[in-house]
């Protein structure tokens, strides 16, 4: 598609403009490096019209700082300090997860907390809380059987508005990548590990 064109123009019935500002749901798959940081890229550009952010982490400990929430909640404090691009949340799975009830256990079931954040996730889309959502490793709950891939399906094919949603991880599951609108598979080349290199700061986190 040189230039930006276009295949094929479907006879849907819309004008380029309301084709162009439909809701995108995007999936990043694949066994190499760059799901993620192509996602957080994405939403950078969200942010930077204006669009409110939610970035939902699944799999990650709710302690372990990366340096993309770093750079995400930084623009948000711009946000709120200046009116520049647009508001941020950030939420982790477990004790990030902060709409679940405190207990004095600290590890939580793991599979409970992932169908609460769905079910968080899944009350936002119905209410248009945000413009854009990560959904960062939300693959291997799916694939793990904790939350059901059909449900979810169903909810972002009718998610109202025009809310874009950006969904990483490994082995996506075929149900999922039939319903995107974006699907980009990471493919590893080469990688500093296969030379028994470990990560790096800047490179990995």
């Amino acid at each position: 598609m040189p230039q930006g064109k276009v295949a094929s123009v479907p006879q849907d019935g819309l004008t380029t403009r309301q084709r162009r500002n439909q809701p995108v749901l995007a999936v990043h798959t694949g066994p190499g490096k760059g799901k993620s940081t192509a996602a957080f890229g994405m939403a950078m550009r969200a942010w930077n019209q204006g669009f409110p952010i939610g970035v939902f982490q699944f799999v990650k400990s709710a302690k372990w700082k990366v340096g993309e929430e770093a750079t995400m909640l930084a623009l948000g404090e711009l946000h709120e300090s200046t009116g520049a691009g647009g508001p941020v949340e950030w939420h982790k799975m477990g004790q990030g997860w902060s709409w679940l009830r405190r207990t004095d256990d600290a590890e939580q079931d793991h599979a409970e907390a992932a169908r609460a954040g769905w079910a968080e996730i899944a009350r936002r889309l119905g209410a248009e809380e945000h413009r854009f959502y990560v959904l960062d490793e939300f693959t291997y709950p799916l694939k793990w059987g904790w939350v059901d891939v059909d449900e979810v399906v169903e909810v972002l094919r009718n998610r109202p508005g025009n809310q874009h949603v950006v969904i990483t991880g490994r082995d996506a599951p075929q149900a999922l990548i039939d319903a995107a609108d974006l699907v980009t598979e990471m493919t590893k080349i080469k990688h500093p590990m296969d030379a028994g290199r470990k990560g790096q700061k800047g490179i990995e986190w």
